[in-house]
């Protein structure tokens, strides 16, 4: 079995080295801070099974460390060290999500075994999370749902990306997913016990993204009053997510190419480079290959950060995910109305289904938000989304047509149910009622035409009547 790991924080020097030595002596793999800042450093580098700490510390507070532990490593167990009779302190320490306390002076026994079980539970935690990872096998890892092939696609190529170095440039629409995607490589490589670090290149002004991104030695300019760490510094030994990195100015472009080149790093106003250890993970809306052609960003950095590309696909090229995805939203915001909204209702699944989302899994997102906010009942009408998927209408690219412009209505007018209903039924019988062939061929997701055969209540057999001559395109 691997040793068990404890931090034992506590700023009495003594009981924190009888504390330590005692838990060593039972074969613990312990580390020791005498205060809650350095704890909190030891946690970034390093796992622990248990945070063994007290309550009453200068500085931060063994309440504020255990609200830090369990928000930011939750796979840590904390129990606390409380002075004898501090009944009130305790209670809110359990409350906060402490496992469990002891009191001062601490009994050899108590200690041995309550840390044990601390650590018994961390590891039961850590098992259960691994089989959870393997049960889930490729349709789901860090957010990332669906099961497209063109989204499996974009799962494989993170697992195998994940565990390297290598700089990844992920490409895709607004909306489709590319800082959950960023994120998944961190929190599958090595350097996951790291912070994350993600900046929106597109939202910092040009004239301050060289302090944001290097920092800046005190003096540097006017206002510089202090050492200022920039991003890069803050990721070393960790990721840096650079989103939209193609609205970076050029000239910015090339510096942070010699940091990548060089790994090495100068902060504004100084004059001395040090080393650092950063994995860049890049992403843009933007085709950066066109970008590059067009001589809007630098052929070299795109070499450089171009070592993998993830391409994520557009919502309306993988429409089969549509009710997974929906359904995903319906669950992540389902607390807005107190788990009163139990479903989305087939109706407005369907609306949902029918829907090309110009803003991808971010629109979807928004719009389950809003129906869950303005349902009435249990289950999502199609009153409760937005007016704009209500309406099927989608803006529409220059030089491209709706697609109700494809065909001319007959004078006479005809029944729009009966022409649907009897358009599926030829496709079915043409294709033997092979789902999958028939979808294929009305340009449908087999979820999609499910759906449809379930409303119209379609059974094999049925015999469709011959479409307007005008309709049959």
């Amino acid at each position: 079995m691997t040793q068990a790991s404890v931090l034992v924080v506590e700023d009495n020097d003594l009981e924190r080295q009888i504390t330590a030595d005692t838990l060593r002596e039972e074969g613990f793999a312990v580390e020791e801070a005498a205060v809650g800042k350095r704890a909190i450093e030891l946690l970034a580098l390093s796992r622990f099974d248990v945070v063994l700490t007290d309550l009453m510390m200068p500085g931060m507070s063994g309440e504020e460390l255990l609200a830090k532990v369990r928000g930011t490593y939750p796979g840590s167990q904390v129990v606390v060290l409380t002075a004898h009779g501090s009944t009130d302190s305790v209670v809110q320490a359990m409350k906060a999500g402490a496992f469990d306390y002891l009191e001062k002076p601490t009994d050899r026994e108590k200690l041995v075994t309550r840390v044990a079980k601390a650590a018994e539970f961390a590891n039961l935690q850590q098992e259960n999370q691994l089989l959870k990872r393997r049960l889930e096998g490729t349709f789901e890892i860090e957010g990332i749902i669906g099961q497209d092939p063109a989204i499996q696609e974009v799962i494989r190529l993170v697992r195998r990306v994940a565990p390297s170095n290598s700089t990844v440039l992920i490409q895709g629409e607004s909306g489709t997913g590319k800082e959950i995607v960023a994120k998944a490589i961190h929190r599958l490589s090595p350097r996951a016990a790291r912070q994350f670090v993600a900046i929106n290149c597109s939202a910092i002004p040009e004239t301050l993204i060289e302090n944001e991104l290097f920092g800046h030695e005190r003096g540097a300019f006017t206002g510089a009053n202090e050492r200022k760490i920039g991003l890069f510094e803050s990721a070393d030994k960790s990721t840096l997510f650079l989103d939209e990195i193609a609205d970076l100015p050029q000239g910015m472009q090339a510096k942070i190419l010699r940091v990548l080149q060089e790994k090495e790093l100068r902060r504004v106003g100084g004059n001395d480079s040090f080393r650092i250890d950063v994995r860049l993970v890049a992403a843009s809306n933007r085709n950066i290959a066109e970008e590059v052609g067009e001589g809007r960003f630098r052929e070299d950095l795109y070499y450089r950060i171009n070592v993998v590309t993830v391409t994520l696909p557009p919502l309306r090229e993988r429409r089969g995910d549509i009710p997974l995805l929906a359904n995903h939203a319906l669950a992540k915001f389902g607390h807005l109305a107190d788990g009163r909204v139990k479903e989305i209702g087939r109706e407005a699944m369907e609306v949902v289904l029918d829907y090309s989302w110009p803003g991808n899994v971010r629109q979807l997102e928004s719009a389950i938000e809003r129906a869950i906010l303005l349902c009435e009942g249990e289950k999502v009408m199609p009153r409760d989304l937005p007016e704009e998927v209500l309406s099927r209408k989608t803006p529409t690219r220059s030089g491209e047509r709706q697609r109700g412009d494809r065909y001319e209505i007959p004078s006479e007018g005809f029944n729009f149910e009966t022409f649907e209903r009897d358009a599926i039924l030829q496709a079915l019988e043409r294709n033997d009622w092979v789902i999958a062939k028939a979808a294929k061929m009305l340009a449908m997701s087999y979820r999609t035409l499910q759906y449809r055969i379930d409303k119209f209540g379609l059974k094999r057999g049925e015999q469709p009547k011959p479409l307007p001559p005008d309709i049959k395109g």
